[in-house]
Formats: C-alpha cells, structure tokens, sequence
C-alpha cells in the first residue's frame, strides 16, 4: 500500500465515522424550544464538534490499523471479491 492510498483510505474512513456520528446526542433548537432566529428548528442547539471530531479520530485510527493490516498482510485480496470470476487467471509474473 502507497503513503497516497493510506492516506485516502484513512480519509474515506474517517468521514463515513463522521457522518455515523454527528446524528448521535443531538438536540435541537425545536426540541430545546430556543429557536435562534434565522435557523430552522431542525439545528443543532449544541453540535459538540470538538468532542465527536476526537471520538471519530480514534474510532478511525482504530479501524485503519485494523483494516491497512488485513491490506498489507494480504489476508483478504482484491481476486477474492470477484464474485463473479470476471478478473481471469493471475499473471504468471504476479505468482513468481
């Protein structure tokens, strides 16, 4: 695995934890019954970012190792996702 696709796998994960997230313990104006004027009653009262960011930057950190791991140690390879058997035989040069 390149540095270039660690770094996009780690990004790809961490915003699908972000988005899994940012829904969880929040409260809105309408439920608080303080609607700022301007917003709809559907805002966050208190969206908390700093907080959810270090939770999804551990949960991420924790599934890249887990899943760069299975990557790199070859456990789980691309042919064996083919479901379908549309990739053909391996090379000869990929095997040696």
């Amino acid at each position: 695995m390149t540095i270039t696709a660690a770094l996009v796998l780690y990004a790809v994960i961490w915003f699908m934890v972000l988005f899994i997230v940012l829904p969880m313990r929040l409260t809105t104006q309408g439920e608080s019954g303080e609607v700022v004027e301007g917003t709809p009653k559907s805002a966050p009262e208190n969206p908390d970012l700093k907080r959810k960011a270090k939770i999804v930057t551990l949960v991420s950190t924790v599934l890249f190792v887990i899943i760069a791991g299975i990557i790199i140690s070859g456990v789980i390879t691309v042919r064996d996702l083919d479901w379908f058997g549309r990739m053909g035989p391996p090379s000869q040069t990929l095997a040696d």
